[in-house]
């Protein structure tokens, strides 16, 4: 059965989040930015212009203004995203002066080096583009915005992650990260994904993005689109692909909770339309954004690590 995500009442106990804590994890991330650019030559952001990316951009104006952000951004751009997210995020790039590359998947796939999956989804194919594209630029720290909340694997990430010269993350070669002391060594070849919003939440983001007055795209907040339903989401039409036999197309209000490959992205029925209702549906949810409407990390219980092994973000 699809989610659909209430409104917390008087009884769903305090939803408020203390400025001292958002303070805390803005400075963490803030002092991370810093570091990265002492410490790097060619570091770059991953920006899709997704919530958590957008918070991502907003910390590194923040952590060198009023000098320019001294990074590129990288979108690996599936081909399969909402058209609402890209317009944000070619307005973004274009209203901050920012210098955007993209590694388009279909690219990869005209080409030869990647071949369509039976199953429609791009996913699982950003991974060569974004390692083609880290070795063709030379990038030696890739700023991401997972969190350690949204899925088990990424519980296990450290905040600086080495990976090895064929973009993969090895366990063993993570090291500790004692009193916020960031180790950024790393062999010609490797690199080290960094990870910025390691500490913070799903609920921090929101309020966060409530205090800063950040703009996102539209598809974050309760709207009207047909979706079906699949294997409990609600799934959209596109040009990924639609409804087979035995799936209808209904309109319906619903919001994204995450954006990505519109292919294994589902939406939620939610009738919360500005950032404090959002707030108040995330604080009443028990199931994590990803849990709740990727497709593509219900492949297997160890979907996720199996791709940070191969070089996923």
């Amino acid at each position: 059965m699809a989610e659909t995500l209430a409104i917390a009442g008087d009884d769903a106990g305090p939803i408020l989040q203390a400025d001292g804590a958002l303070d805390a994890l803005e400075s963490e991330a803030i002092h991370i930015f810093r570091e990265v650019a002492g410490e790097f030559d060619r570091p770059v952001i991953l920006f899709s212009g997704g919530k958590d990316s957008t918070l991502l951009l907003h910390l590194a104006i923040k952590a060198f203004w009023p000098a320019p952000v001294p990074f590129a951004l990288l979108h690996v751009d599936t081909g399969h995203n909402f058209p609402e997210v890209i317009e944000f995020r070619d307005k973004v790039v274009a209203q901050h002066g920012l210098r955007l590359e993209v590694a388009a998947v279909q690219d990869w796939i005209d080409d030869g080096r990647l071949t369509e999956r039976p199953d429609g989804t791009r996913n699982p194919l950003q991974t060569v583009p974004l390692l083609d594209s880290i070795t063709a630029h030379k990038f030696d720290a890739v700023f991401g915005g997972g969190r350690r909340d949204e899925e088990r694997a990424r519980a296990k990430e450290r905040i600086f992650s080495l990976r090895n010269a064929f973009g993969q993350w090895e366990p063993r070669r993570q090291r500790p990260e004692l009193w916020n002391l960031y180790n950024g060594r790393h062999r010609p070849g490797e690199h080290v994904r960094v990870f910025p919003l390691s500490n913070w939440t799903e609920l921090d983001v929101w309020h966060y993005i409530e205090r800063e007055n950040i703009e996102l795209p539209a598809i974050y907040y309760a709207h009207q689109r047909e979706v079906y339903l699949r294997d409990g989401m609600w799934l959209a039409e596109g040009p990924w692909g639609g409804p087979r036999d035995g799936e209808t197309l209904i309109n319906k209000t619903v919001r994204y909770r995450t954006v990505g490959d519109g292919s294994c992205t589902g939406a939620v029925e939610s009738t919360a339309a500005t950032i404090a209702e959002v707030i108040a549906e995330v604080a009443a949810s028990r199931l994590t954004e990803r849990g709740a409407t990727r497709a593509d990390d219900r492949m297997s219980e160890a979907a996720m690590e199996d791709r940070k092994r191969e070089g996923y973000f």
